[in-house]
């Protein structure tokens, strides 16, 4: 079994900061070496699973112990939505993808954008969830894009603001936004499209949709909202994150204003990676908002991640029930789920292809979120993968109630097998760590908890 030290540190563990065998995470770091795991380390894991943790052939082989993963962008529907999923089931399937840590998108009824409010989904999130789960509180009241939020009030009981599902069109109203999130020492996590310019489309205007006569979104639609803000960003100060990032020009938009100096980050999602418009087929299970877009924005992205300019990966996690997905590209609700094939996916098509390095991943999926949102290292949590084993995706044996994926029978590699989170109560075993997962193997279900 292999495990992720902080640059600069050896196997031997002599360091008393090390990422393991401690588990001390206490500072930033950047991922660089895979090394042995130590022996105190091993009897964290031996104290957690009695039963050892082995691949399918029973042995260590290909086992890797990473940070847990951090996703900044999920929506888990509770309170208003629990139709579609909840809580439990998103935090279960979070942990079952390796995510110790994510960030709940405030489209919720009622929307987080009072205290009142974000309290009632924090009392949900208390008592349910199997990982950390934190919510955004809404830019906007009701996310209608009226009135700001009360930000003053929120501002301790969320991670950041975000209208996500809806962008801020009144520019006055979004420079107001930025001064006043600048003032309390938060980021506006931007959900960037004008709605003037989508005219009604659900798919990337290109050439499927010319050929199939679909409405079409244009890639100005983002990239327009993406400017907008960068400007106002530039007379305000502050911190600027962009949701969702899919086309080259946002991309070019973004590395620019990172040139001045300005505090923009932003994150793209595996489909935006894998997948572009010629993939698409007459399925909702290919529909989600922003759309797949070229392969030329594709290839734009992917060259984004190498330079630096997207900061990370996050899964835009949108679960929908299953008849809200059957109604083909036009009909369909807006979202697929992610969380259970995010490493996989990306380990597959990006790793074992030679495009990016396997440290280059954890950094996208657990480094550079937390540092970005301020989230201590130290209590990250701990996922093991079984990097050697291969299978096809198969929503029905998803954690989550949603079941869409584009995804759905692609060949994948990586086996998420454990997924450890600090524990609390009674719970604490392992240095303090709790069993948020275990797979249980194929011919069983999947269970949580240890």
């Amino acid at each position: 079994m292999r495990g992720f030290y902080p640059t600069g540190h050896t196997r031997s563990g002599e360091c008393d900061d090390c990422l393991f065998p401690s588990l001390d995470i206490s500072r930033a770091f950047s991922v660089s070496q895979a090394f042995d795991v130590s022996p105190s380390f091993k009897s964290i894991i031996e104290e957690l699973f009695p039963q050892g943790i082995q691949n399918a052939d029973g042995s260590a082989d290909g086992l890797v112990v990473f940070p847990g993963f951090c996703d900044v962008h999920v929506h888990f529907r509770e309170p208003g939505f629990s139709y579609k999923e909840t809580v439990r089931s998103g935090s279960l399937a979070a942990a079952a993808g390796g995510y110790t840590a994510v960030f709940a998108m405030p489209n919720l009824n009622p929307v987080p954008d009072s205290v009142e409010n974000i309290k009632r989904e924090l009392e949900i999130i208390e008592r349910d969830a199997v990982i950390d789960v934190r919510p955004y509180a809404s830019i906007t009241v009701g996310e209608m894009g009226g009135t700001l939020s009360d930000f003053e009030g929120l501002r301790d009981l969320c991670v950041a603001y975000s209208d996500d599902g809806r962008g801020v069109s009144q520019d006055g109203l979004m420079e107001e936004a930025f001064l006043r999130a600048k003032a309390l020492g938060k980021i506006l996590v931007c959900h960037c499209e004008d709605m003037t310019l989508v005219k009604g489309g659900y798919v990337h205007d290109g050439d499927y949709a010319k050929r199939r006569g679909h409405a079409g979104i244009c890639s100005e639609s983002e990239w327009k909202p993406i400017e907008r803000d960068i400007g106002i960003l530039r007379r305000t100060g502050g911190s600027y994150h962009v949701c969702h990032v899919s086309c080259g020009e946002s991309v070019e938009i973004i590395r620019q204003a990172k040139r001045e100096g300005l505090d923009v980050t932003c994150e793209t999602a595996p489909h935006y990676l894998l997948l572009d418009d010629g993939d698409l087929e007459e399925d909702g299970r290919f529909k989600m908002n922003p759309p797949l877009r070229s392969r030329r924005d594709r290839l734009a992205l992917i060259e984004g991640l190498k330079d630096g300019t997207v900061d990370m990966i996050a899964t835009d996690h949108a679960p929908h029930s299953r008849e809200e997905k059957s109604r083909g590209l036009k009909g369909s609700a807006f979202g697929i789920v992610g969380l259970e094939t995010a490493f996989p996916l990306l380990y597959t098509c990006l790793v074992r292809e030679n495009v990016i390095t396997l440290e280059k991943l954890i950094e996208l999926m657990a480094v550079n979120p937390r540092r970005r949102f301020g989230l201590p290292l130290e209590g990250a949590g701990f996922t093991v993968f079984d990097l050697n084993e291969r299978y096809r995706i198969d929503p029905d044996r998803f954690l989550s109630m949603g079941r869409a994926t584009p995804f759905e029978g692609r060949e994948v590699y990586g086996r998420c097998l454990v997924t450890a989170v600090c524990g609390s109560g009674t719970d604490k075993r392992g240095d303090g760590y709790t069993a948020a997962y275990r797979y249980a193997g194929p011919e069983n279900e999947k269970r949580s908890g240890g």
